[in-house]
């Protein structure tokens, strides 16, 4: 789903704009003059290789820098995309943080990360960020790999300052000889929704002794703030920070305020007076989301999705704007995706930005289908008061867009980034006997296992999980969700199913949100893995799918058909088997849903390809068959809690290999379930014992490296999974 550059989980999303606006979606008007160039010594960020630099700047310099890392961000934004928005809001912040603090002995920790593009740029790596050969030289997140200055990988949300309590609880144990000195998290307002935030808050409290919470404020999560504390927190911005209730205060914790968060003098000054303090501290800066981007149009004036250039009357090139201070934020941003229109202020759209060259491209998978099942879910509104759609902070990601949240109205909950307390609520919602659907990305589920576990699966809550970017992909390490069908299929209680199709997806989608009582609901969780790459391709393009077309026969409604072996053939008959149910569903009173569907029957050989791995099975099958002459039985399990056993027992005859094809972990995944299967049900006769060959990504953490060469490396190819095929006979 996303593409080697991606430097966040949203790197593969696409814009949706004309053609006329393709046309003039462009940053290249910058005079490249203004543009700093790698290695031009006429501007100052080519000369910045380390903090020293910064320091040795003249103070009337620093703002100039600033201007110039701003352009810079900006031009990158769109020759290679990125988490721009914050970073733009965060320029004179960092430059001051480096200014001030001696990087690395004084410890810098950036919550979630994504905002750190600065403090790569004045910390050796600008030239990463200037020459486009050079891009992929970083990842979109802190990485101590690359440099001495990085502390952590990171790329989820409010850990910061739990992991500022540790370092600093070291330096303080060691003493001097700790080599550490000024601890620093540095955290935005929506991370702070983020249980763990609080947690370290409560921690730093107690612990005392020189911590320094940088907070900043720019009234945006990735959508808008939700919660209650963000009101006490405008009202410390409306008071200059002297209001109460004051948060930081509350948990015992000292406090500094600082309104001019895109002042790089001020910010200076005020990190100067906290710099060796020897308690904790929070110093609240309030700073503009997107600063830099045009912020003097209004939407109605706005015709592309460029920046504009920054203005040569501001010192640092931020304009002044009034989006700011919306009392509903997602009324007032007319941006429609995460990845549309950015421009500064309360932008959904500057979270992520696409570089040009995806201007115009159709919706990417998570878009595609997750404006589908908001298109199916919205019609039941009105007869079901209690189905709700609740997303931790990431809707525009997964195709939940503005126009539907506003219709939705109390139908739809952002809880912020809080994935363990959104998956709560929605067993809570269940309980009441109302219809949750919580949807989010595969990799920020992990936040929420223990929920899974205890509230969810343990109290059998009728929950629906919407488990968007599963499976392999090009994404970075801390966003990959290679490892989702390890983690819910193994769930006591919990259904993972895993459509192949639009048509299975919603028609999951509709058995997992079925009211309470109705006939064949199910009794506990779902999880639907969303389709992805593979499958949306495959339904673009039918010749992609050379067995079915695409076209394959409607569910069975029968409750139960025999099994039976076609003797002539040595094979196994399709229309019997795809009504076979296994014995797992058939306990459960499930109509049929976790029944695996034979596509094509065979002899010899049975490909079953699970979610984003099966249209690989049909090419591997069409290959066996031009090449071979062997007609390979294809199967699609369509969900991986439980085998079918009626099926794993008809391939006895007449098929010597049973092949698994996954694209997720393969150590504790799915295929190895169906090798354990054969093995502890062997069979007298040897000839009925079918060899297992499985397919799937090694357990291991990759960075960025494309899709196609993953499968490459995992061997997950049409002539990789054919060859080891013809090998064994």
């Amino acid at each position: 789903m996303r593409s080697a550059s991606g430097n966040g989980f949203d790197s593969s999303d696409s814009f949706a704009v004309s053609g006329a606006a393709e046309r003039t979606a462009r940053l290249h008007d910058i005079p490249p003059s203004i543009t700093p160039s790698h290695g031009d010594d006429s501007h100052l960020l080519s000369r910045i290789a380390s903090p020293a630099d910064v320091k040795a700047l003249a103070p009337d310099e620093l703002a100039e820098l600033c201007r110039e890392i701003r352009t810079t961000l900006l031009a990158y934004g769109h020759q290679h995309g990125g988490h721009i928005g914050s970073n733009l809001g965060m320029v004179e912040a960092t430059v001051a943080l480096h200014r001030v603090f001696d990087s690395p002995r004084d410890r810098i920790v950036f919550d979630v990360s994504h905002q750190s593009y600065v403090h790569k740029m004045l910390t050796g790596r600008a030239g990463a960020y200037m020459d486009p050969d050079r891009f992929s030289e970083v990842t979109g997140f802190t990485n101590p790999d690359e440099s001495k200055h990085d502390q952590f990988v990171l790329g989820h949300t409010g850990t910061s300052i739990s992991l500022a309590c540790g370092l600093a609880k070291t330096r303080d144990m060691e003493g001097p000889n700790s080599g550490i000195g000024n601890v620093i998290a540095v955290i935005g307002d929506g991370s702070l929704s983020s249980g763990v935030a609080f947690e370290g808050l409560n921690n730093a409290a107690e612990q005392g002794g020189n911590l320094i919470i940088v907070f900043n404020d720019n009234e945006m999560s990735i959508a808008g703030d939700f919660g209650g504390m963000y009101g006490p927190l405008a009202r410390l911005r409306a008071s200059g920070g002297t209001a109460q209730p004051n948060l930081f205060n509350a948990f015992g914790l000292d406090y500094r305020y600082v309104e001019a968060g895109n002042d790089v003098s001020a910010l200076v000054a005020a990190f100067e007076e906290v710099r060796d303090i020897d308690h904790p501290v929070v110093v609240h800066i309030h700073t503009l989301k997107g600063a830099g981007y045009d912020g003097e149009e209004t939407h109605a004036d706005r015709q592309t999705a460029s920046a504009s250039p920054v203005s040569f009357d501001s010192p640092t090139g931020v304009h002044p704007t009034d989006n700011v201070n919306h009392s509903e934020p997602w009324h007032s941003d007319h941006c429609n995706l995460s990845d549309h229109e950015p421009h500064e202020g309360q932008c959904e759209a500057s979270h992520w930005q696409n570089p040009d060259a995806a201007i115009g491209k159709p919706d990417d998978p998570r878009k595609h289908y997750g404006k589908m099942a908001m298109a199916a879910l919205e019609p039941r509104f009105a007869a079901e008061p209690g189905l709700v759609v609740i997303s931790p902070a990431t809707p525009g990601s997964n195709g939940i867009t503005h126009e539907f949240r506003e219709r939705a109205g109390a139908h739809y909950v952002d809880t912020g980034i809080t994935e363990s307390h959104a998956v709560a609520y929605a067993a809570g919602i269940a309980r009441a006997g109302g219809t949750p659907v919580v949807a989010t990305t595969a990799s920020f589920f992990q936040r929420a296992y223990d929920q899974f576990f205890q509230e969810m699966s343990l109290n059998r809550s009728r929950v629906t999980v919407l488990d968007f970017l599963g499976g392999l992909s090009g994404s970075d390490n801390t966003h990959s969700g290679a490892y989702d069908v390890t983690m819910f299929s193994n769930i006591p209680g919990a259904t993972m199913l895993v459509p192949t199709s639009a048509r299975d997806y919603l028609a999951d989608l509709a058995w997992a949100t079925a009211p309470a009582g109705s006939a064949d609901a199910p009794a506990g969780p779902v999880v639907i893995r969303v389709p992805g790459e593979a499958i949306l391709t495959a339904e673009r393009d039918a010749t992609l799918l050379p067995v079915t077309g695409g076209q394959i026969a409607d569910r069975p409604q029968s409750t139960s058909l025999p099994v039976s072996v076609s003797s002539a053939s040595g094979g196994i008959s399709a229309a019997t088997v795809r009504g076979t149910v296994s014995v797992t569903a058939q306990r459960a009173g499930v109509r049929h849903m976790l029944d695996w569907r034979v596509n094509q029957t065979g002899s010899h050989v049975a490909i079953i390809g699970l979610g984003n791995a099966y249209p690989l099975a049909e090419q591997t099958a069409a290959a066996l068959s031009a090449d071979y002459g062997i007609t390979a039985t294809v199967i699609d399990p369509r969900q991986c809690t439980s085998l079918d056993s009626d099926v794993l027992e008809s391939l006895r005859d007449g098929h010597q290999q049973v092949i698994t094809l996954e694209d997720g972990q393969l150590e504790g995944g799915w295929g190895e379930k169906v090798t354990a299967y054969y093995a502890n049900h062997h069979v007298s006769d040897g000839s009925r014992n079918p060899r297992v060959l499985n397919f799937g990504a090694a357990k291991e953490f990759t960075d960025r490296v494309p899709l196609g060469e993953l499968n490459e490396r995992y061997g997950l190819t049409v002539e990789q999974v054919t060859e080891a095929i013809t090998r064994c006979f």
